[in-house]
């Protein structure tokens, strides 16, 4: 990434994250300031504070004692208090960043997109899509949510405007059959990528992962390696609710990454930290809008820093 490109996805992500900077910052640097070290009842503040940002129990009380550690001067100067809490932010998190590039692996690549309705599945496979296909790649989009007939719509517009091709099926019908016919065609039509939406129905879970799996084995008979990414997309705005999704969909979905959206729909972005602690999978994408720019690469320092409102690191 260009510096430009890197300052101009830096400067929408701390947009992006202005709601969850704002709350945490001006808290804080209310208990640091004019302060050279912190008493018990300040500490205990502060982990409320984090508590209070989704970072959960056990983070907020790593992230308190590294504070307790620092030394700040008397000025009134906020920066260093936040120089300070974006590294033990980015402490956190940089074990946890994750690397998705599905053009520079197997072809076709096959990328299975889990998660509940609601939570941004379906923008994001089209956000990629038009990604992909800026780069030249020949790229087909799968409906494998068969009995939402709003999704198939939705990645029908996403397909015509990301120039991409689109196989769908009548309300209703088998999903894995479907899957295994997009995989076929791919091989058969020399497609570069596969992107297969798939049911986030949590009324019966069980139902909902036998299906998955059943995805996953049918893929497999095409292609022993495929699929070769499972991206879980959680919603930031439902809170500690998606951890508990990524609790169930992680154990049964092989998932390999994650994909954090909406986080600029919210001021507890710091709910991806905890997410991150608990996952197997690495985060991979977070998205701060609506924009198709607005997904990109996670970068943990960026994010730390841009969570407590401070400029990149060159």
């Amino acid at each position: 990434m260009t510096q430009d490109k890197k300052k101009g996805w830096f400067e929408r992500l701390t947009h992006g994250l202005s709601r969850t900077s704002q709350n945490l910052t001006e808290q804080v640097t209310q208990v640091f300031s004019q302060k050279e070290s912190l008493s018990d009842a300040d500490l205990e503040a502060l982990e409320d504070l984090l508590i209070e940002s989704d970072l959960g129990p056990q983070i907020s009380a790593n992230i308190s004692a590294k504070m307790a550690q620092a030394k700040f001067s008397s000025s009134k100067d906020s920066t260093a208090v936040r120089e300070a809490l974006a590294s033990a932010l980015a402490e956190e998190l940089v074990n946890h960043e994750g690397v998705f590039e599905p053009l520079g692996g197997p072809k076709p690549y096959i990328v299975l997109f889990v998660g509940v309705n609601g939570s941004g599945k379906t923008t994001t496979l089209g956000k990629i899509a038009a990604s992909l296909t800026a780069k030249g790649a020949k790229v087909l989009i799968v409906a494998g949510d068969t009995f939402r007939a709003a999704a198939v719509e939705q990645l029908k517009v996403w397909s015509e405007r990301a120039r991409a091709d689109f196989m769908g099926r009548k309300t209703g019908a088998d999903a894995a059959g479907l899957a295994y016919d997009s995989v076929v065609k791919a091989k058969e039509e020399g497609y570069d990528v596969v992107l297969i939406d798939t049911a986030g129905r949590l009324q019966n879970k069980q139902a909902l992962m036998d299906e998955l799996l059943k995805i996953v084995r049918v893929i497999k008979r095409v292609d022993p390696e495929a699929p070769h990414e499972t991206l879980l997309v959680l919603d930031a705005t439902v809170g500690r609710n998606a951890l508990s999704q990524e609790q169930i969909f992680g154990r049964q979905a092989f998932v390999s990454g994650l994909v954090m959206t909406k986080l600029d729909g919210t001021a507890r972005g710091g709910i991806l930290i905890p997410i991150a602690k608990a996952s197997d999978a690495p985060i991979k994408l977070i998205g701060v809008g609506e924009d198709i720019e607005d997904l990109q690469a996670f970068k943990a320092r960026d994010f730390a820093r841009s969570m407590v409102g401070l400029e990149p690191q060159a």
